[in-house]
């Protein structure tokens, strides 16, 4: 999957609490980082994350057949199991729209980190 498309995915998961994200301090390398840590560290979480990339690209495809209903479907169960994997992800996902479109290099420093993950994903299928 590419960075574009979990870029995407991010933002979608992160929609529901736009809101709240008013008064979250910014995503940060660091944020990034801890959530690698906790989700590669633990099975379960990264089977959960795994299969969370999965529903994603399920998503991105019923979007562009303009299957709305289902792609509304799949973002439901996408919400839900990002909360499986904790509440450091959620925060992330949450901060991470407030990224500063002035400051790429930490924009590309977070996907880097996140990207560790899909590269699990990866290597267990």
């Amino acid at each position: 999957m590419n960075v574009k498309v979990v870029v995407a995915i991010l933002m979608l998961v992160g929609v529901p609490v736009c809101a709240q994200s008013q008064s979250m301090p910014r995503a940060s390398k660091a944020d990034a980082q801890k959530v690698v840590e906790i989700i590669s560290s633990d099975k379960a979480k990264t089977q959960a994350y795994c299969d969370l990339q999965d529903l994603s690209e399920q998503m991105e495809r019923a979007y562009e057949q303009r299957n709305i209903k289902l792609a509304d479907q799949l973002l439901q169960k996408i919400d839900t199991m990002g909360k499986t994997l904790g509440p450091e992800y959620v925060a992330l996902i949450n901060r991470l729209e407030l990224l500063d479109p002035e400051n790429d290099k930490l924009d590309a420093e977070i996907m880097f980190e996140l990207t560790a993950l899909n590269r699990l994903c990866s290597g267990q299928q």
